[in-house]
């Protein structure tokens, strides 16, 4: 067997190895207990001391995605996978009834292992945006990102940073940070929409506050989004 051939089968070993961790884990919970745990997320990184997503940005933000417990498989081909919930900025500065949303991303290299940490990202302009209102958005690509400063303020980041259309960060193993996550996708998650609005409701029309009956965990996660960026 050749060297070439003997790499191949290596390689397609460690993309059937990542593959049902990523799928088992993207059908874990339901929508509301997701909400729970974005809820859970913003909690634990706000409640953290000098630790926290600066308070000036949070204010500033044209939207917000939390996505718990993204899960990074690696074995050669390296992958992450989460589901979580975003939410825009209303013209009246209130925050909207939050659309649900996938996230994930890959890559190729040496890289074996399993874990998980929390993702937030704080959009600063709308054409990102407007980019996840359409359905599908990769970061990076559709607009800037960097990861982003952590503090009471913005005045730790640097000139990179302050050009980027997006900020990024990240929670592993209780540390919380900026992380560079360039060419990971969010997507609609439409059937975690449908089940929680309705079917065929738009995530504009989310956005909009076209919906109604939701679900007090939903409703949890937007209340408090507007408690940490009224402060």
């Amino acid at each position: 067997m050749s060297k070439k051939t003997s790499l191949y089968r290596f390689i397609m070993l460690g993309a059937a190895l990542l593959l049902p961790a990523m799928v088992a884990h993207a059908d874990d919970d339901t929508p509301q207990q997701r909400a729970q745990s974005a809820v859970r997320v913003l909690n634990d990184i706000e409640q953290a001391p000098d630790k926290s997503i600066p308070s000036d940005l949070l204010k500033d933000a044209k939207a917000i995605a939390v996505i718990p417990d993204v899960l990074k498989v690696g074995f050669v081909f390296g992958g992450r996978r989460g589901e979580g919930l975003i939410s825009v900025k209303s013209p009246d500065g209130t925050w909207s009834n939050p659309s649900f949303i996938s996230f994930g991303g890959g890559s190729v290299g040496f890289q074996i292992g399993v874990s998980s940490t929390d993702v937030i990202l704080v959009f600063r302009t709308e054409r990102g945006v407007d980019s996840i209102v359409n359905g599908k958005f990769t970061i990076g690509a559709d607009a800037s990102a960097a990861a982003g400063p952590v503090g009471r303020t913005a005045s730790a980041a640097t000139d990179q940073q302050l050009k980027a259309e997006i900020y990024s960060y990240s929670r592993a193993r209780g540390l919380f940070a900026g992380v560079a996550l360039d060419g990971s996708v969010l997507k609609i998650d439409q059937d975690a929409n449908a089940a929680v609005y309705g079917a065929g409701i738009t995530p504009r029309r989310i956005f909009e506050g076209g919906v109604s009956n939701v679900p007090p965990d939903v409703v949890k996660f937007r209340d408090t989004l507007e408690e940490y960026t009224s402060r």
